[in-house]
């Protein structure tokens, strides 16, 4: 099955090795999910006005020229673009909905993986230390992240069915597990407004998520309401600008460990994820009781 991770700094000084760590603790999930890997970075502290979207076309590098000139036509602001293997971040200062509205119109073809104020998002098809050494994630630094490899149990095995999935802005979600009531909490959420570009469960919980979030839920309200409305068996991590956050069913019968020192906080769907961190052997490890939503963010280390 699928396995899950996620790294929160809370040294300082550790937060140019996060990419390094979280890429140690992808690969070594790489038995649990063979398909493919992804994973959602927090990089810079999102208190200006600039926006970043990780895009996919599945196209060579060149498939890239020119997009970030249209852009700037489009939006009437400087854009920049960086391109990672398969990806693209595009960063500028407008709002997320100038350029989410300009490419469903002009480019149907790209795929937004992610978009916000700090998350970056990639993911692709294939095993975590080949899709890590794609995107260079040993050398990202930043305050933290979540990943997930694959194992796919009931829908494609291609980059847009690949975890993590966009919920909101700077929030995303990854799972390890099934849901059970997918597709009839997919056609609530679509009555509502809501559009979906996969048939995998795991999109739906992060629309969820979104959905409850914008009707004014905090994101553990959003999660607690997920234990009554989503059926299955499932852990949840969720990422956002300030941290992550975890959630097992009431049943919990996903694997999942989590470890705490005064440097990081971190959880994994086994603990062999765990075991390379710096000062893992004197970390409270402990394994996080059903339907409790745990939390961590700057607020918790300021």
């Amino acid at each position: 099955m699928c396995g899950i991770v996620g790294l929160f700094i809370k040294n300082p000084d550790l937060k140019n090795s996060l990419g390094r760590h979280l890429s140690e603790m992808l690969i070594g999930m790489s038995q649990r999910g063979p398909d493919s890997t992804g994973f959602a970075i927090y990089r810079g502290n999102g208190l200006d006005d600039s926006i970043k979207l990780t895009l996919f076309n599945g196209l060579s590098p060149a498939g890239w020229d020119g997009l970030a000139a249209e852009l700037e036509i489009a939006v009437g602001v400087s854009v920049s673009l960086e391109i990672r293997s398969s990806h693209a971040m595009v960063t500028a200062q407008c709002t997320v909905d100038d350029i989410l509205e300009w490419l469903t119109r002009h480019h149907p073809e790209i795929r937004v993986v992610g978009y916000g104020h700090c998350i970056e998002i990639y993911k692709e098809m294939g095993l975590p230390a080949d899709v890590v050494g794609r995107f260079g994630l040993a050398d990202m630094s930043g305050s933290h992240a979540i990943g997930h490899t694959r194992m796919a149990t009931e829908s494609a095995v291609t980059t847009e069915h690949s975890h993590p999935f966009i919920a909101a802005s700077d929030i995303c979600l990854v799972h390890n597990g099934s849901l059970s009531n997918h597709n009839r909490l997919r056609r609530r959420l679509q009555a509502h407004g809501m559009s979906f570009e996969t048939d995998n469960d795991s999109e739906v919980a992060a629309r969820y998520v979104a959905y409850r979030i914008a009707e004014g839920a905090s994101l553990r309200e959003a999660l607690e309401a997920a234990l009554k409305d989503l059926d299955g068996f499932y852990t949840f991590a969720v990422g956002t600008r300030d941290g992550f956050a975890v959630v097992r069913d009431g049943i919990a019968c996903k694997p999942a460990v989590m470890a705490e020192t005064d440097d990081w906080v971190a959880m994994a769907s086994e603990y062999r994820s765990l075991a390379y961190l710096p000062g893992a052997d004197k970390a409270k490890v402990w394994e996080p009781e059903p339907a409790v939503v745990y939390s961590w963010g700057r607020e918790q280390t300021e």
